[in-house]
């Protein structure tokens, strides 16, 4: 049965931080606040939790989870380099509403779906979610509720959907603005502005002057909107990885998908029309 903690609480909250970290290293799901709506997580380096993950979700591993982080030092581990664009967002926007997609390092030990190479990443500013985060490090984190259903921006509205398929909720109380994180991709030629969320591009420009969106990008409008890249009505705290072509324009070569030698492949959150899991 679900343990259910009032992060409001103070002596719930140090216990709920507690069994969530304990809840994240058995490779159980967790769901926890977010600055955008809830998300529901697992350890991204246990193939068995993120599977569980999807499963609990309805989702498939074409669309790759995203990564929340709790420190931006995290994000060094995660990847062969920082390039300077990635600095100046992140020291701009993060922690916020700003997914990241980027070519990860292929040594590391972790299945989060079918990403080719590339992860979503971002940094939340919620104090309990970053509290999480500190203990657990990385987790695979996509919006808490089931595909196709709303998005979850009271715990209770995740439990309705997810049940028992979690062992831990957190309840920070309701997502007071859950519009989803912006996404930007940094694997192409230029720095492209995937899905325009809670920051808009002109604050993005102002840190990317050349930034570019694709026609038909659109901004996020709330919960409503896709947060997770997996479908409409699924905003989340996630971006992932819907496949894309790489530099050059061609499709990317699965033998070389996680080299950083190798053309970019794809993009999720976050949450599931193209953009990078989320949130």
């Amino acid at each position: 049965m679900s343990e259910w903690y009032d992060m409001a609480d103070t002596g719930q909250r140090a216990a709920g931080i507690d069994a969530a970290h304990q809840a994240v290293q058995s490779g159980e799901l967790v769901v926890l606040p977010t600055d955008t709506v809830y998300g529901i997580g697992a350890d991204a380096f246990s193939p068995g939790a993120v599977r569980a993950l999807l499963g609990a979700k309805g989702r498939g591993r074409d669309m790759p989870v995203p990564v929340l982080i709790g420190a931006r030092q995290t994000l060094d581990g995660l990847v062969y380099g920082v390039p300077k664009v990635v600095e100046d967002l992140v020291e701009a926007f993060w922690p916020g509403g700003l997914t990241i997609i980027i070519r990860h390092a292929a040594s590391l030990a972790w299945d989060i779906g079918e990403s080719r190479g590339t992860v979503g990443v971002r940094m939340p500013s919620h104090p309990a979610a970053l509290e999480l985060l500190s203990r657990t490090g990385p987790m695979a984190v996509s919006s808490a509720n089931r595909t196709g259903q709303p998005p979850a921006t009271t715990a209770a509205q995740a439990r309705d959907q997810l049940g028992d398929d979690v062992a831990v909720y957190l309840d920070g109380g309701p997502c007071t603005e859950p519009v989803p994180s912006t996404i930007v991709d940094v694997t192409g030629r230029v720095v492209t502005a995937r899905r325009v969320g809670s920051l808009s591009l002109a604050r993005l420009r102002e840190v990317v002057p050349d930034i570019v969106a694709p026609p038909g990008t659109e901004p996020a409008a709330g919960p409503g909107t896709d947060e997770s890249g997996e479908d409409a009505g699924d905003p989340g705290p996630d971006a992932g990885s819907p496949t894309r072509t790489g530099r050059d324009g061609t499709a990317p070569n699965p033998a070389t998908a996680g080299d950083p030698a190798s053309t970019a492949p794809t993009v999720d959150p976050a949450p599931e029309t193209p953009t990078a899991g989320g949130r």
